[in-house]
């Protein structure tokens, strides 16, 4: 089944998830199309947004477990499983889901979040997600093999091209 980002996304809007796009659909959504199997979220990490995150989580059938023998509907977990770790891969019937609650490379959620950009995909649904110099900023970050180098010379070309205005 494919991704469905516009539900996903759609969904986080309607439980109000303080919550900021990040990695491959944030990229593709403002720059070019791009190959990605996962929609992220670098998700404010405070109770009650946790909270609202595993709520939105379940409404989307999201499945997770810390391994194969713990792998079940995260509806079935026990309210505040999500602080129990910093990043999150699960399922769902919409495409895999990335919870981030740290992004390497990035100071805090709240510094990305007054740079974070507006915008709508395709059909009109509304997202924030990291502005570019903080895309490269999380790309810089990683070791050199795990960069795409693709991405980096975008955003590089895009953030010079903003200074020049």
């Amino acid at each position: 089944m494919p991704m469905n980002i516009d539900r996903i996304i759609e969904t986080f809007n309607r439980h109000r998830v303080a919550c900021l796009l990040i990695g491959g659909v944030n990229f593709l959504l403002r720059h070019e199309p791009y190959l990605t199997f996962d929609i992220d979220f670098w998700i404010m990490d405070c109770p009650e947004n946790l909270r609202r995150c595993e709520e939105a989580l379940a409404s989307l059938d999201a499945e997770w477990g810390a391994g194969d023998d713990d792998w079940k509907p995260v509806v079935q977990r026990p309210p505040g499983w999500l602080a129990s770790q910093a990043v999150f891969c699960l399922a769902s019937p919409f495409g895999a889901i990335g919870i981030f609650r740290f992004v390497q490379g990035l100071a805090n959620w709240e510094e990305s979040n007054l740079n974070a950009l507006s915008g709508q995909t395709a059909s009109g649904v509304e997202y924030r997600g990291i502005s570019d110099r903080d895309m490269l900023l999380c790309q810089e970050a990683l070791p050199e093999p795990m960069r795409k180098l693709d991405r980096v010379r975008t955003l590089r070309k895009a953030l010079s091209a903003n200074d020049t205005v």
